[in-house]
């Protein structure tokens, strides 16, 4: 689903607020995030494709988190979260959710300097705009990868997830996972601290070529 370039402005500025509330579309919900011309605006952003071989950094166990079968943004093939291996950080947000779009520089910090200790996934959650969600990542120069969950799907699991935008999930070596911590962060210090303080573990940067 697509907009006008100037919807898209309007969507991806967001509303600035503290939080942005995690209520599932009061419509009948039908979002294809995964559209070809999604796909050709993911690759073109830079953006890496959801492939599940690539969430894990060790030999950490599969997060206890649904099974469910989401769509990428942007990706010709889904993935579910219990792909994903720990240690990781699981990011929730959208593209009309102000303190989201401030924090993701921060997560795209992280993830070219710790990415290869921690693996850094999006969800782009309760956003039946994935075309506007793109364009934010392209413009804040983000490239992890993101799920999506235009239609709030995993509320209807057993998953604990955080009541408003952006919050993370984190997921330890042994598989086990927090409960949602708030988002909001503004430096990659921040972020470090988060993982530190939720993962038990300490991380360092790469050293530059």
């Amino acid at each position: 689903m697509r907009l006008p370039a100037a919807a898209v402005a309007l969507v991806a500025a967001g509303v600035l607020m503290t939080g942005c509330d995690s209520v599932a579309p009061s419509f009948a919900c039908k979002v294809e995030a995964d559209a070809p011309d999604l796909v050709k605006d993911r690759v073109a952003a830079g953006i890496a494709d959801c492939d599940p071989a690539s969430w894990s950094v060790g030999d950490g166990a599969a997060a206890q988190l649904p099974d469910l079968d989401l769509a990428c943004l942007g990706g010709e093939k889904g993935a579910a979260l219990d792909q994903v291996h720990g240690p990781a950080m699981i990011n929730f947000w959208a593209s009309n959710c102000g303190p989201c779009r401030k924090e993701m520089p921060a997560l795209q910090d992280f993830y070219e300097k710790y990415g290869d200790q921690v693996t850094v996934l999006g969800v782009n959650y309760l956003d039946t705009y994935p075309g506007a969600a793109i364009d934010l990542a392209h413009q804040l120069g983000v490239t992890y990868p993101s799920l999506a969950d235009a239609c709030g799907d995993l509320q209807e699991t057993d998953a604990e997830l955080g009541i408003g935008l952006p919050f993370f999930l984190f997921v330890s070596e042994d598989g086990t996972v927090s409960k949602p911590r708030t988002g909001g962060v503004e430096s990659v210090q921040e972020v470090v601290d988060l993982v530190e303080d939720n993962l038990g573990i300490d991380v360092t940067a790469k050293v530059a070529s």
